[in-house]
């Protein structure tokens, strides 16, 4: 499908999001209901484009996304992926804290990395999900099948690890073979030990591509399908079983066409020469793009729904093709390396072929320069156009790193939305978040206050002289990390600070009066999220303060989801303090601050307010004697550290 005029590259990969969703569908059929699929996206969904392949893959159905290393799946998280990540190959000690921080799940192999581990999650007071991968034959990752029993039972003893899954990898899956049985005799009798001696492990998954077409009385909890999702068989004798569409092709255009006599050299070392008068079409793809060398003299392309050979040696950024039979092509023609024209297809598994090597490299390599356009519902403009690769920035926050993620956060606005976006979020990481714990960031934060007078008994008519009575109810929407919350009040800056530095720390409040005892004039009343109360576990007075602990078992379903969290909390106010700050710790997408007073006696009440971001517009309305309201767009992004001060006279 040509592109439209606006939209043209030098060259670009087109990826059709309607027949990646066929072939989830086609996976469905084949898996059945009882059976989920964690989409495989590493090497940057081969090829694909990992970012739109993996929300495309979520909102089809899948349980989990499979990546190579920590960088893949942070680039999805950046990208505002939430859903479980598991890195499938064993992981370096180095990759361990971001891991953590970003809540990705390690496929752990051996000890030594397990206790690694749960040393750094023991440190960051974190708990992270695991899945062992066991080597029944493929000889790579993965603890050996007759060693898997001893791994797993020392790693239930690791109290910061959840052992989630279990996991192994057909090493031929795509051919019949009886090595296949072995392999899953293997897998099949480690289970049926680890039932007997008691040990559960939720999900269990095997089956990759190969084996849900060729052996699809194999099933587990969970499959694992890659190269099928993207439309390519993989082996000829799996045709039969599914019918799956091509969801990449790889385009470019002719930038230059000439004619030559007879006996002219072609391309670099002239291994071509001309035989007869010939018509030779230059494209910009060279093996730089991913398009084999091995092709010089040998591969083909499509431009007006006809076969060109290449002639001459591939170059890094060019190559060239015999275009003599197609006299009426010209400079801007539409030229298809990869995928349909007309009613010619040249497919994965023929460059593969041509070229000596397998569909899953032709893929991954080629159009490495290139932007990936979304095709949906038929349109080349139903998904902004994005390049391949996002710019995911390390932890380091020199002045020199934060002016190039802005220079280049700008120059990509200019041409790609999605992207921009991508890199925006990480703007808000590299100035706001911490090395630690991934960044939060929350969206329709209100804020209702309600100061009033202190209700008066015969023993505290001194301290309702002294004190108001504060309600304060806060709710906003955000992603969880974890099932348990504190709630925290200090009694002086250093306390605050401290409780600031907690990951757990929902919301924190600092309590001033003389007389004011902490643990008695500081009540949370309410938590909820989505609508459930959250009970209190455990209240406690450290030297950081008073913490209020909640959690609920059911949460863990929501982990790296985003809930709606509200908490209301009653306190005491000094009189005679005649102000009340509303600050914000995190970059926050819309807000409403509502401060009431109409039972309290409080005159000439004003605010004061400081917004920073990229066009915060407070609108403020008063109800002269009864409340102030300051408000932003849901649309607007309001960034730390902003707030509101409210002032009075009394």
């Amino acid at each position: 499908m040509p592109l439209k005029n606006e939209q043209k590259y030098r060259s670009w990969v087109e990826v059709d999001l309607d027949n990646f969703s066929a072939n989830l569908r086609e996976i469905k059929r084949l898996l059945g209901d009882a059976v989920d699929f964690m989409q495989t996206v590493k090497a940057d969904a081969y090829g694909h484009g990992a970012i739109e392949i993996s929300h495309a893959a979520l909102r089809a159905g899948a349980r989990m996304l499979g990546v190579a290393n920590a960088d893949e799946g942070i680039q999805l998280r950046v990208s505002g992926v939430e859903a479980p990540i598991v890195i499938l190959g064993p992981s370096t000690l180095s990759e361990i804290p971001d891991m953590i921080k970003y809540h990705l799940t390690p496929s752990v192999s051996d000890a030594g990395f397990a206790r690694a581990l749960e040393k750094q999650l023991a440190h960051a007071s974190r708990t992270l999900s695991v899945h062992v991968e066991v080597d029944t034959g493929m000889g790579r990752g993965g603890t050996m099948h007759s060693e898997a029993i001893d791994l797993i039972r020392r790693i239930k003893t690791l109290p910061h690890i959840i052992l989630e899954g279990l996991f192994s990898h057909f090493a031929a899956s795509e051919l019949m073979t009886p090595y296949n049985d072995e392999q899953w005799r293997l897998f099949s009798g480690l289970l049926a030990d680890l039932q007997r001696l008691g040990i559960d492990i939720p999900i269990k998954h095997m089956d990759n591509s190969g084996a849900i077409l060729n052996s699809p009385a194999l099933k587990l909890e969970m499959a694992r399908p890659g190269i099928m999702t993207y439309g390519i068989y993989p082996s000829e004798e799996t045709k039969r079983n599914a019918t799956l569409l091509p969801v990449m092709s790889f385009k470019t255009t002719i930038v230059l066409v000439k004619e030559f006599p007879a006996g002219y050299g072609i391309g670099y070392n002239r291994t071509y020469i001309t035989k007869d008068k010939t018509r030779v079409a230059t494209i910009p793809v060279g093996y730089g793009d991913g398009y084999p060398f091995i092709l010089s003299n040998l591969g083909e392309a499509l431009i007006r729904g006809r076969r060109a050979p290449v002639i001459g040696r591939v170059s890094m950024d060019m190559c060239t093709l015999d275009v003599t039979h197609i006299p009426d092509c010209a400079v801007g023609d539409e030229v298809v390396l990869l995928g349909r024209q007309h009613d010619e297809y040249i497919s994965a598994n023929e460059i593969a072929a041509r070229a000596k090597t397998i569909s899953y490299e032709v893929l991954c390599a080629l159009g490495k320069r290139a932007p990936r356009v979304f095709l949906q519902k038929g349109k080349t403009d139903a998904v902004e156009p994005r390049l391949r690769r996002i710019f995911v920035p390390g932890e380091e926050k020199s002045i020199a790193r934060i002016d190039s993620i802005i220079r280049h956060c700008l120059q990509t606005r200019t041409r790609d939305e999605g992207l921009g976006d991508a890199i925006y979020y990480e703007m808000f990481e590299t100035l706001f978040g911490k090395e630690d714990r991934q960044l939060e960031l929350r969206s329709s934060f209100r804020y209702d206050i309600t100061i009033s007078q202190l209700p008066e008994t015969a023993d505290q008519k001194r301290r309702a002289d002294a004190y108001f009575q504060l309600r304060t109810h806060v709710e906003y929407k955000k992603t969880i990390r974890s099932d348990i919350f504190m709630i925290g009040c200090a009694s002086d800056s250093a306390q605050l600070a401290a409780l600031i530095e907690d990951e757990h720390c929902e919301y924190r409040w600092i309590l001033g009066g003389d007389d004011l005892v902490i643990e008695r004039d500081f009540t949370v009343e309410k938590m909820r999220i989505d609508g459930e109360d959250i009970p209190i576990i455990e209240t406690k007075k450290t030297n950081r303060g008073y913490e209020v602990w909640c959690g609920s078992d059911q949460l863990k379903q929501k982990i790296n989801k985003e809930v709606k969290i509200e908490i209301e909390i009653l306190t005491k106010k000094a009189k005679g303090n005649r102000t009340f700050p509303v600050y914000l710790l995190y970059p926050t997408r819309g807000l409403e601050i509502n401060f009431h007073y109409e039972h309290a006696g409080l005159k000439n009440v004003r605010a004061e307010s400081f917004f920073a971001g990229r066009h915060p517009q407070a609108a403020i309305q008063a109800s002269k004697g009864k409340s102030i309201s300051i408000k932003i767009s849901n649309e607007e992004w309001v960034f730390p550290t902003s707030g509101v001060i409210f002032i009075w006279d009394v």
